[in-house]
């Protein structure tokens, strides 16, 4: 689970919180950090995303869990790492990893696009200054694999959030994607 801060604050302790719960319920839970923006850009921070999940599918089974059930989630800014890693099959060589190393996704209030017109009030700082790296960086056009989804976002949440996640909704849904959204 990869924690949120707008790309630029947060670390991964703040989800530490969800693990009793969880393992409570039979669930191995890891929390993976990554750098901030400003000191770095994208791709750096979901290059780290994936670092840790290569950490995870090498070392999960001594600490209980197994390889190849590896779900990944976050909030937010952690929503938007996530689905990115989920829906792509273009990372996980570099990492020695299969490329459905990701078997379920589950972003909360998670940002899916950053091209023109995604209803976000600025541009974030993690992109840098290059435009041209917004749709590389969206999950929404990126999409090359569904794995099941279970997405989740706020009623009162930022109205770019909800307009998002019902958009990448509908966008796995339509490519044939097992999707369960949830307003809270």
């Amino acid at each position: 689970f990869l924690h949120g801060g707008g790309w630029t604050n947060g670390y991964k302790e703040w989800m530490a919180f969800m693990a009793p719960a969880l393992n409570a319920a039979g669930i191995t839970f890891v929390s993976v950090g990554y750098r901030l923006a400003p000191q770095v850009n994208w791709p750096v921070g979901v290059q780290d995303a994936a670092a840790g999940l290569c950490w995870i599918y090498e070392n999960i089974a001594a600490h209980g869990g197994d390889p190849d059930r590896i779900a990944v989630g976050g909030h937010s800014a952690g929503g938007h790492y996530s689905s990115w890693l989920a829906v792509r099959t273009d990372w996980q060589a570099a990492y020695g990893l299969p490329e459905d190393v990701i078997k379920g996704a589950l972003p909360v209030s998670g940002v899916y696009d950053f091209t023109t017109g995604n209803g976000m009030p600025m541009r974030p700082r993690f992109l840098g200054t290059d435009d041209a790296v917004d749709r590389d960086a969206s999950p929404l056009h990126t999409i090359t694999r569904t794995p099941p989804f279970y997405m989740a976002w706020g009623d009162c949440d930022f109205p770019h959030l909800m307009a998002q996640g019902e958009t990448m909704s509908a966008a796995l849904m339509a490519i044939g994607g097992s999707v369960e959204p949830l307003v809270l």
